[in-house]
């Protein structure tokens, strides 16, 4: 039994280590500025979690591990590398925490935490109680971690600070490479090296599954043909063409797609979605191609899809107050945008649409400007607040009001605060209309001072 200090561990990703360790037998302990959601459910697993950062957080660790989000000159970084204790950043300890596993890593500038819902929670169903790290806590399986005893490991293999290079899978999903994260990858050819590099990680004799409607996905199959794995294509484009196809892809009534799945021209499954979307059911179709190459039962796994509820703050319903729906977003990059707006159209195509965004991150903001602009075409009314910095230090000139003032909507406010957005919405929402708050920042905060708001006022 070892004992392991994890530094900034009310974070998703270190916070789902945390709780896989436990659940391995480690002793667990942990610092970070305060004390969030993730921190106190891991406290309420056995974990000592401390509140700041201290020299003596680290006595008696026999190893840390680090969050890309802590400095190298932290005072518990510092004292455990003068004293001798191995420091790993949490793309060093992947690796060695997946060694004795099968690995599933879904890699993707968008969709890869529902994909790795998915699939985790498709193999929990078929009994295989996988182990799996999700960027998010999904809403099946009521956690973001587990270290089950099957043979596979499914993980959101994150391209942030290069975190996907610490792992070693036997099958990749790539569901898509568009341009992100312009603070580590300065360039679009930076960004699709590093997606060359994780390709090169894949173990021999192990499957990639990309996804052939996008280009940047079908462009890293052609460049990686002798690489030493296998590669297969899906989509939803022609079937003809593709490994993993549909046929009879079609929106029902209630804004929700249903297909057929086909892997090289043979009946595989018939899924049904509860999550609307299109680009659901790309990510459903590339989950039931890793539940095939595993060899079980695609149709028993395509039945849960029925079921799948998808994870916290990816088009999270959070309810119906005073007949206004509330929903919760974790969209910031503008593909995103535009693919949850179209998504909430369809499941709602009567009712107006509301969008409150809250840009994240100065670099992103100037790098994708351009195309923030005409993301919000299926929104009725749009409000933007002002820039999330996050990691990035606020000492910049840049204001998402220059976006909006770009914009060419018919109702684009910008609005300077939370409390602004949440206000100018109470005062005019109306019956019937449809909030979408889509932030991965602070500003889900707006959903649930909203919702306190209308229970008040409503009966909701």
């Amino acid at each position: 039994m070892s004992h392991i200090h994890l530094v900034g561990i009310g974070g998703s990703g270190l916070s789902a280590i945390a709780r896989i360790l436990i659940e391995r037998g480690e002793v667990v302990s942990g610092s970070d500025l305060e004390f969030s959601p993730f921190a106190q459910e891991i406290e309420s697993l056995g974990a000592k979690v401390t509140i700041g950062h201290r020299v003596e957080n680290v006595h008696g660790a026999d190893l840390v591990i680090r969050s890309s989000a802590i400095p190298a000159d932290n005072v518990e970084i510092v004292t455990s590398t003068e004293a001798g204790i191995p420091v790993y950043k949490r793309s060093d300890y992947l690796g060695e925490l997946m060694a004795d596993k099968k690995g599933i890593a879904v890699a993707g500038t968008h969709g890869k935490t529902t994909t790795t819902a998915m699939i985790s929670w498709m193999l929990s169903v078929l009994d295989q109680d996988p182990s799996y790290i999700i960027g998010g806590v999904s809403r099946n399986l009521g956690q973001n971690a587990h270290s089950g005893k099957g043979d596979a490991f499914v993980i959101e293999a994150d391209e942030y600070d290069y975190m996907f290079l610490g792992l070693q899978p036997q099958i990749a999903v790539v569901t898509n490479i568009e341009h992100d994260h312009p603070d580590i990858f300065p360039t679009e050819e930076v960004f699709f090296q590093a997606f060359i590099d994780f390709a090169n990680r894949i173990k021999e004799g192990g499957a990639l599954i990309a996804c052939q409607d996008d280009i940047g996905a079908a462009k890293l199959v052609d460049m990686t043909v002798d690489f030493g794995f296998s590669s297969f294509s899906y989509g939803l484009g022609s079937q003809g063409s593709l490994d993993y196809g549909v046929e009879n892809l079609t929106l029902t009534g209630e804004g929700l797609y249903e297909f057929e799945a086909f892997f090289k021209g043979d009946h595989l499954a018939n899924v049904s979605l509860s999550l609307p979307g299109i680009h659901n059911a790309s990510n459903a179709l590339a989950a039931l191609a890793v539940v095939h190459q595993l060899g079980l039962s695609t149709k028993d796994a395509a039945k849960s899809m029925s079921e799948f509820q998808g994870t916290e703050r990816r088009f999270e319903v959070r309810g119906e107050f005073s007949e206004i729906e509330v929903i919760d977003d974790y969209a910031h990059h503008p593909t995103e945008i535009k693919a949850t707006l179209a998504a909430a159209r369809n499941r709602y195509p009567s009712r107006k649409l509301w969008a409150v965004w809250q840009p994240h991150t100065y670099s992103r903001t100037s790098a994708l400007f351009d195309d923030y602009l005409t993301s919000f075409e299926d929104a009725d009314h749009v409000l933007v607040t002002e820039i999330y910095a996050s990691r990035e230090t606020s000492n910049h000139n840049e204001s998402s009001q220059t976006i909006v003032q770009a914009m060419d909507h018919p109702d684009v406010h910008f609005l300077t605060s939370n409390k602004k957005v949440t206000d100018y919405l109470v005062s005019n929402l109306k019956p019937g209309d449809v909030l979408i708050v889509l932030s991965a920042g602070d500003a889900n905060q707006i959903s649930d001072d909203v919702i306190d708001l209308l229970s008040v006022n409503g009966n909701g």
